[in-house]
């Protein structure tokens, strides 16, 4: 369609943007819950790819140690045609070789915005997808402290009631993370008692439970209540392939992995090692969109589902345009808490929130050009703490 565009400059800002009422404490529910009078923060990496035709890539991105690694390949894609992709993909995981490749992804997203923004489409019909409208589940924050909030079993259901009645077709836990297998499984009981055959239960410790017995008796209790399935529950890092082949051959519910291994290639061994029965991407932590749809037409040759971790506008885009795939995850949510996991960075009303779906339990994919979505980059910048251009 003419001339190429050729980057001349990455521009990299970082905010942090403060939460209201939110705890910190690394030894108590991974570290961040409801607490009301304290001050909790989110660290946002803003990216801007400029190049000589004018049409710039943009992405925020709340990917941790993304900074650092983009310096390490940035300079490569100076000059390059911001739309060979699959170039930038493969030489940054030859460079990142030796780190875990998050760097990867928060570029390969932006240059996908870019190239949407070019051909003024929106990035899942870029890749061929299909629907517009994506069912969601609840995906709760950690356990908290407050009789107001998420403190107890009944808490959980409670909130999960709510979800229901406001058209959410699935809850997922978040729980204390702390060994109280006996309070985990109260609260498999209670919330699967409350909501269960009404939408689908899931639960995620967070790689969490010290021993494999452990493990196993909650995923027993997720087997009496029907769980659609139990995600990360080890504390191995959500990597080990036997350890998760033998915990899926024991219990009934799905086991869900992969959030903690990155790119295709992981992703194909767990499947192959028969550890898993639902694959785990993120477009942040696995290449970026580019690296996600390898994961999901790997997964889709095995028979298998991927889900999408966490919200955001490219997983909505990336979700739109895979078969098989179930649910968008709307999270974090709590009662009385905003996302943490998504920072109010955008200046067209795009929102992540608990009571962002529709009637029908449904988000929208965005509809304008690359990611679809507009920021707000001169009002953020009060939460701005430095910035870096690489242009060479």
């Amino acid at each position: 369609m003419g001339k190429n565009p050729i980057i001349q400059s990455i521009q990299l800002t970082r905010y942090r943007f403060p939460f209201k009422d939110v705890g910190h404490d690394l030894a108590w529910a991974m570290g961040a819950f409801y607490e009301p009078g304290g001050q909790g923060g989110r660290g946002v990496l803003g990216i801007q790819i400029h190049t000589d035709l004018g049409v710039t890539g943009e992405y925020m991105s709340i990917a941790p140690g993304t900074f650092e690694q983009i310096q390490m390949f940035a300079s490569f894609l100076i000059g390059k045609n911001a739309l060979e992709r699959e170039l930038f993909y493969n030489q940054a995981k030859a460079i990142l070789r030796k780190n875990d490749r998050m760097g990867i992804g928060p570029i390969d997203i932006a240059l996908w915005d870019l190239a949407g923004k070019l051909y003024d489409a929106p990035i899942y019909r870029l890749l061929g997808g299909y629907r517009d409208k994506l069912p969601a589940y609840a995906s709760t924050y950690h356990a908290d402290r407050q009789p107001d909030g998420l403190s107890s079993p009944e808490g959980f259901a409670d909130f999960a009631e709510q979800c229901l009645e406001m058209g959410y077709k699935g809850f997922k836990l978040h729980t204390w993370a702390d060994g109280n297998i006996e309070r985990e499984i109260e609260t498999i009981h209670a919330v699967g008692k409350r909501v269960g055959g009404k939408m689908a239960l899931m639960i995620d410790p967070c790689c969490a439970y010290n021993t494999y017995a452990d493990t196993l008796r909650v995923g027993l209790a997720c087997d009496e209540e029907n769980f659609y399935w139990y995600e990360d529950p080890m504390k191995d890092g959500g990597v080990s392939l036997y350890a998760h082949r033998q915990l899926r051959q024991a219990i009934k519910t799905p086991l869900l992995q992969g959030e903690h291994i990155h790119l295709v290639e992981a992703h194909a061994d767990m499947a192959l090692a028969e550890a898993t029965d639902l694959g785990r991407a993120d477009p942040e932590y696995d290449g970026g969109i580019t690296g996600v749809m390898k994961v999901a037409h790997s997964a889709e040759g095995f028979g298998m589902d991927v889900e999408l971790h966490i919200a955001g506008p490219a997983q909505r885009h990336c979700m739109a345009a895979m078969r098989n795939s179930n649910f968008y995850e709307m999270g974090l949510v709590h009662p009385k808490l905003p996302n943490i996991a998504s920072p109010p960075v955008y200046a067209d009303g795009y929102a992540d929130e608990l009571d962002s779906i529709d009637e029908n339990g449904c988000v929208d994919v965005p509809q304008g050009p690359g990611l679809g979505v507009v920021y707000d980059w001169s009002g953020i910048d009060k939460h701005k703490v430095d910035e870096l251009i690489i242009d060479r």
